[in-house]
């Protein structure tokens, strides 16, 4: 039956087209025996500016394109309100991420194997990091091509990247050539999922080479509002678009892709969750899970700051006039300044030598955020001194913070945002973490390779020096990279939603498959392990036997 020229009965029912729904959605309709709907509640992000890669995160925050999510007042970052950018549209957060491929560190999957999840442990996931790409340097035993997914190396000749490499070579650490190869640790150049100098987004990547498959829906605009049962088992979904409510039949299952907020809210709003939350908003539990929205885990940073004594950064682009030529160009040629993402120089490295292994990254940005703002056209003929404004950052992020918050109903309102607490900082050894990132960040600024671009520390200051100063500062500074997850556990025990293979516990015909499954963080950025865990979740729905274990080790 079909109803304003949709049909009501599908086999597979996607909810959300992000970094994994795309993957799922292609893999699942592979078969052209499969009738597969994905349900969008964002756009199809056509904007040809989201597929520049120094521009598109700018786009999506505070836009239609954005959930325009908000942290509740967190008391360990001095009651701010954090903005949290999750892209509203197709490719999701694919479309607005820094497109670094970073798969994390191989022990971060053991961990998750170790917790009870078995087949994720690194040795079982590679396969499908593997399939998922084209690596621009070829296949090896780290590597794949021929798969959807472009993966570059880096780009940019602006010599302040190899020379913050040198400084971590100075500083005593190691060189990597490839942060998802042999070795994560160490100082090198990351890898991007930009391919002829534009975004390589899982929309355009897995999506829209597909769109003409008969047997596959992609509904945007379609935001779900509950999951159906009959019985324990999940038959569809119900929807609002265009301010009608519709619902569709899923026959064998429903994969919910929607994110580490989207994911627990959904449940929830569907009775699934702690049932003393639900009961409180007036929602009949179906299944009493604690940890639906618990265990939320997130990247948090800090920059040291230094102003620059030559024009080497992204600041000289930021007069209308240049950046209007730079973004023509990455559209109309795929070439200069635009198509490349100012963050390609970094490094994994241990705060403690006897640490196994590393449990902070350190980008090197250069650019300083408060900056960021566009002039007018020409504004560089006017300015004094060519270097003013000119500056750039080490960021260092905690690999593995030990901090935990929660997602929350505000109502059983499903159009209402639902309440962030990320609870940063309320574990002690993120702020001692944190303090030794301030020593190493200085460490790193203080040598010689650095020398001729610094002109001098702008934040922390010299007003923060010792330990005790050290606290406050970080509190107020400390920011978000964008990077929840685990709001949805895998695993076993009373915390856990889902099992090893994706699938809620307490009802049928029901999985997740999005970075809200993590049992801990990635170290690294999450898209790559988000979309492998796409990759893998479409096989686990398919029944599919695992793909054949690797041999490839990493060592440090």
């Amino acid at each position: 039956m079909r109803r304003n020229g949709i049909s009501e009965n599908y086999d597979y029912v996607v909810v959300g087209g992000g970094s994994a729904g795309c993957i799922v959605a292609n893999r699942l309709s592979a078969d052209p025996n499969n009738r597969v709907i994905l349900l969008e509640a964002g756009s199809s992000g056509r904007n040809p500016l989201y597929r520049v890669p120094l521009v598109a995160g700018k786009l999506s925050h505070g836009h239609f394109n954005d959930w325009n999510y908000q942290t509740e007042p967190d008391p360990g970052v001095n009651d701010r309100r954090m903005d949290w950018p999750r892209a509203k549209m197709l490719g999701g957060c694919s479309m607005i991420a820094g497109m670094m491929y970073v798969r994390g560190h191989p022990s971060d999957f053991d961990t998750w194997a170790q917790l009870g999840n078995r087949g994720w442990s690194y040795r079982e996931v590679l396969p499908y990091f593997k399939r998922a790409e084209d690596h621009e340097f070829g296949a090896d035993e780290y590597h794949g091509t021929g798969g959807e997914l472009h993966v570059r190396g880096p780009r940019s000749d602006n010599p302040i990247l190899p020379a913050y490499i040198e400084a971590g070579r100075q500083a005593g650490y190691p060189l990597t050539d490839d942060f998802n190869g042999e070795s994560q640790e160490g100082f090198g150049r990351y890898h991007f999922n930009i391919k002829d100098g534009q975004r390589w987004s899982t929309a355009r990547a897995y999506l829209d080479p597909v769109r003409g498959r008969p047997n596959l829906t992609v509904l945007t605009g379609a935001h779900a509002t509950e999951i159906q049962f009959d019985g324990h088992r999940a038959s569809g979904v119900t929807f609002r678009r265009n301010g009608q409510d519709s619902r569709v039949n899923a026959e064998r299952e429903i994969v919910l892709c929607g994110g580490a907020v989207n994911s627990p809210q959904l449940l929830m709003l569907s009775g699934i969750g702690p049932a003393d939350a639900l009961t409180s908003h007036g929602i009949a539990v179906r299944v009493d899970l604690a940890g639906v929205g618990r265990n939320l885990q997130d990247h948090l940073d800090l920059s040291v700051c230094h102003a620059s004594r030559q024009p080497v950064t992204v600041f000289s682009l930021l007069s209308a006039d240049r950046f209007a030529i730079a973004v023509a160009r990455a559209l109309l040629f795929g070439t200069g300044p635009a198509t490349v993402f100012p963050q390609e120089a970094g490094g994994f490295i241990r705060s403690e030598p006897d640490l196994e292994v590393p449990d902070l990254q350190a980008h090197l940005l250069p650019l300083l955020v408060d900056r960021m703002k566009l002039r007018p056209p020409f504004a560089y003929l006017f300015d004094r001194n060519p270097v003013d404004g000119h500056g750039y950052a080490i960021r260092t992020s905690l690999l593995r913070p030990h901090s935990r918050g929660t997602i929350e109903l505000r109502s059983a309102d499903p159009f209402a945002n639902p309440m962030i607490r990320p609870n940063y900082l309320s574990d002690r050894r993120d702020i001692d973490l944190f303090r030794k990132s301030v020593h190493i960040s200085r460490d790193l600024m203080s040598q010689e390779a650095l020398k001729p671009f610094s002109a001098g520390e702008i934040e922390p200051g010299n007003q923060v020096q010792c330990d005790e100063d050290q606290e406050p500062w970080i509190r107020k500074a400390a920011t978000t990279e964008f990077h929840p997850t685990s709001t949805c556990t895998m695993g076993e025990g009373t915390d856990a939603v889902v099992d090893g293979e994706l699938r809620v516990y307490g009802v049928d015909g029901l999985r997740v498959a999005d970075a809200s499954i993590m049992p801990v963080i990635t170290g690294g950025n999450i898209n790559a392990p988000t979309m492998m865990i796409g990759e893998k979740a479409a096989d686990l729905v398919l029944g599919k036997k695992p793909l054949e274990v690797c041999t490839a080790t990493d060592t440090g």
